[in-house]
């Protein structure tokens, strides 16, 4: 029942291959995800910027431009996944500015005296830096430009892969690793656009030999370029683009997790037995229990629930969580839910305090509001379960939903096998649950997660016309004046909504008052009218609800079918909405 443990200094050199190992997997991971935003035509709008210099040496004009992309997108994508909401206006305002600088490229392309005009500042300057070699640093200057500006405009469509790096960006906020996975995308991006513009970069020159016609294609690249700048500036390429990239890309992306990184997508189970429960020292507090350590634990059978309270996944697994606590707390089982924050919200302790109350949860809870313990279990995923047996080996992981019956199964092997042998029978039905806790409905083709704030948002369309027939399916847009920060979105003092197309059977939104105390009266229409017996838990049958604490609201339960449906949310105002999830 106690086997050997290993030397301390054997575990740290363990860990740390171990540790070395994930890193690189994840560069390389990062990097293939980057390479294959190629395939994907939400950078359509990119391209005219980058092949019109294609005619141009490789060494002099194309890598710059590409350098320059990539450096810029990994700089912006790093303060927007880390910072505040001056970091988004920043990035609005660089939008502007590289938009304002393309069309200028534009003019340049179309009218050679407009071009000449406009570079006499960027030559002039060149002649005082180095006499005699203006033209080659001007085009060199000028193409790091262009690099830059194509950088601030760059927004490739937010797959798996990307989104699990920004994730990762955001939970351990500005540091030199986060940097480098951006960096890692960013450049695996720019090696498939080089590749692309070396190819075109052929055609290019023999349409212009075979043709004789450069100044037309010099003209009409700058009518592309002016295209894209308007398209861009619409938000026509996160519009009609996105619909047709997203789930390509995404399969793509998948699929390059599924090979090269089994154990990280949600669903997996890698019993090891290999490694030791690390510390769970980084808690910031412990409610329902004094601090508990992985060395008083050594005898207890320990299953380790990483959650948080605004997650519908996590909320979904807390009744056969509280299942096995109670059938099997008094046989060794001690079960320690990790509540690691997504939102800031999350990390107030009333509101977690509250949360446990409101779900009925009896067993010990460590607040992990600095993610300590999540690093210490390399975890991924909200929820994730991590068993843990008598001797204090990790001897299974499960990411995200279902297989609670295999779950159970090896809760009930570790006990025996710490010798109790008195254990309840296997529990065979579901636990009853109700609300945001009932099971999700299975359901092809159900609208993904969407977040709303500015970093990770996706599926939005910014100019859509009164009828909810403009929206395609998985889109959303506002109506109002919405302030919106990276991690959610705001109405202040007038009134403002949000309209969803979706195919789910439950809707919920993640929201809160904007002013704490505050009560904010909402309303809810399922496709122009109220919902009747369609209304979610936190609203009645003629759409009325009311906003309090941030917490995961239940607004649609669709009484039968499963078929496409646009809901609106109306606010009066003085709301923060922050995730759309589905069931």
């Amino acid at each position: 029942r106690w086997p050997p443990a290993r030397s301390t200094r054997q575990d740290r050199i363990v860990d740390g291959i171990r540790g070395v190992r994930r890193i690189v997997l994840l560069f390389i991971i990062s990097f293939l995800g980057g390479v294959l935003t190629i395939v994907s035509p939400c950078v359509l709008p990119v391209l005219p910027f980058v092949f019109a210099r294609a005619d141009r040496p490789f060494v002099a004009s194309t890598l710059p431009i590409l350098g320059g992309m990539a450096l810029t997108f990994a700089g912006v994508a790093t303060l927007a996944s880390v910072g505040g909401s001056w970091v988004a206006q920043f990035n609005q305002v660089g939008r502007i500015v590289a938009l304002i600088v393309l069309v200028l490229f534009a003019i340049t392309l179309i009218s050679r005296t407009a071009s000449a005009f406009l570079m006499r500042p960027v030559v002039a300057m060149g002649n005082r830096l180095v006499a005699g070699r203006e033209t080659a640093r001007t085009g060199i200057t000028g193409s790091v430009l262009l690099g830059i500006a194509t950088g601030l405009l760059w927004a490739p469509c937010a797959g798996p892969i990307l989104g699990l790096v920004l994730t990762g960006a955001a939970i351990s906020g500005a540091n030199l690793r986060t940097s480098l996975l951006l960096l890692s995308y960013a450049a695996g991006a720019a090696c498939s656009l080089g590749l692309a513009i070396a190819v075109g970069g052929r055609v290019f020159a023999a349409m212009k030999r075979s043709l004789g016609v450069g100044e037309w294609v010099r003209r009409a690249l700058g009518v592309a370029v002016f295209c894209g700048v308007v398209a861009i500036a619409f938000g026509w390429d996160r519009g009609a683009l996105t619909r047709v990239s997203s789930p390509q890309t995404s399969r793509l992306e998948q699929v390059l997790i599924g090979k090269l990184a089994p154990q990280m997508m949600p669903g997996a189970s890698s019993p090891s037995g290999t490694e030791f429960m690390p510390s769970l020292d980084g808690a910031s507090q412990w409610l329902n229990s004094p601090p508990l350590s992985a060395a008083n634990l050594r005898g207890n059978v320990v299953v380790v629930d990483f959650w948080t309270y605004s997650c519908i996944n996590c909320l979904r697994t807390l009744p056969y969580v509280k299942r096995w606590y109670d059938r099997y707390h008094d046989h060794g089982l001690v079960v320690i839910g990790v509540h690691t924050p997504e939102f800031p919200f999350e990390r107030d302790p009333g509101n977690v305090k509250r949360a446990i109350a409101d779900y009925a949860i009896s067993y010990p809870v460590a607040m992990d509001n600095g993610y300590r313990i999540w690093r210490a279990f390399h975890n991924q995923y909200w929820p994730a379960h991590s068993f843990i047996d008598a001797g204090g080996r990790i001897r299974g992981h499960h990411f995200g939903e279902g297989d609670y019956a295999q779950s159970e199964q090896l809760i009930r092997q570790l006990l025996l096998e710490a010798g109790h042998t008195d254990l309840p029978e296997l529990g065979v039905r579901p636990p009853m649950a109700a609300g945001v806790l009932a099971p999700a409905a299975r359901i092809s083709g159900i609208t993904p997660e969407t977040y709303l704030g500015a970093a990770r948002a996706a599926r939005y369309l910014a100019h859509a016309s009164d009828s909810p027939a403009s929206l395609a399916m998985n889109q959303w847009t506002l109506r109002g004046e919405w302030n919106r920060t990276p991690e959610k979105i705001g109405l202040a003092g007038s009134p403002g909504s949000i309209v969803f197309r979706f195919r789910a059977r439950d809707v919920h939104l993640v929201m809160g008052a904007s002013v704490d105390g505050a009560s904010v009266p909402f309303t809810v229409l399922l496709d122009g009218k109220p919902p009747g017996e369609s209304h979610g838990s936190d609203v009645d049958a003629t759409g009325h609800g009311m906003l309090q604490e941030h917490r995961l609201y239940q607004i649609i339960r669709l009484s039968g079918g499963s078929d496409d449906h646009t809901v609106e949310i109306r606010f009066p105002g003085g709301v923060d909405a922050y995730a759309f999830t589905f069931g």
